[in-house]
């Protein structure tokens, strides 16, 4: 976490990064139901986006901020998204205008609610190992709301993630009518941490999107 400072504010705790210049652009990234805003993937990607020139925060969903462990109630999803739209006002206010929202799975779902609901609050979307359905349950879909979502988004997925192939994924998010991409990590599962993963590339899919 080199380079990051703890950040705390209304309803918003975590860390943030940086840029070595004054940055037009933020990058609010979030964890999945499992985790939490330390979770290596999401430092990684962070200092990967801040090198890029992106100030970033790093932010625990409320459900965790509620308690160090355990998943999220679904009675708590609201929150959660509130907990998000309060993360993207907190990093604006430190300067960046142009957000991108960004979230591991349960963090990416609630993300993608959230910019549905609200299509003018973020720039784009970055959605790591988007849970399209629970692990051997492919009827009970999770995407709804896609048609709705005008918000440009980037999917990256592993080859081997149980909560969605990339066929699943890829046939799912045509129902977006917004700009989308998806980065495929060949042999990685829901925690995309085998297989060869460049963060170079995912930062360039979203600095194209926004460009």
């Amino acid at each position: 976490m080199a380079g990051a400072e703890p950040f705390t504010a209304d309803g918003v705790r975590g860390f943030l990064h940086r840029a070595a210049g004054k940055a037009e652009t933020g990058l609010v990234l979030t964890h999945g139901a499992g985790g939490d805003c330390r979770m290596p993937l999401l430092v990684a990607a962070a200092d990967a986006f801040c090198e890029a020139g992106y100030d970033v925060l790093r932010c625990d969903l409320p459900f965790r901020q509620r308690r160090p462990k355990g998943p999220p109630s679904p009675s708590g999803a609201a929150a959660d998204r509130e907990g998000l739209r309060q993360a993207i006002a907190a990093l604006r206010a430190q300067g960046p205008q142009w957000i991108i929202l960004g979230g591991q799975s349960y963090g990416g779902r609630q993300a993608t609610m959230l910019a549905a609901d609200r299509p003018d609050l973020v720039a784009a979307l970055l959605l790591f190992s988007y849970p399209l359905h629970p692990p051997g349950k492919p009827e009970r879909w999770r995407v709804e709301h896609f048609p709705r979502l005008h918000t440009p988004c980037v999917f990256v997925s592993g080859t081997a993630d149980p909560f969605g192939t990339p066929a699943e994924l890829r046939d799912a998010i045509a129902a977006i009518p917004a700009l989308k991409d998806m980065i495929k990590v060949d042999g990685a599962g829901h925690d995309l941490k085998r297989g060869r993963f460049d963060l170079a590339s995912v930062v360039a899919a979203i600095t194209r999107l926004i460009n």
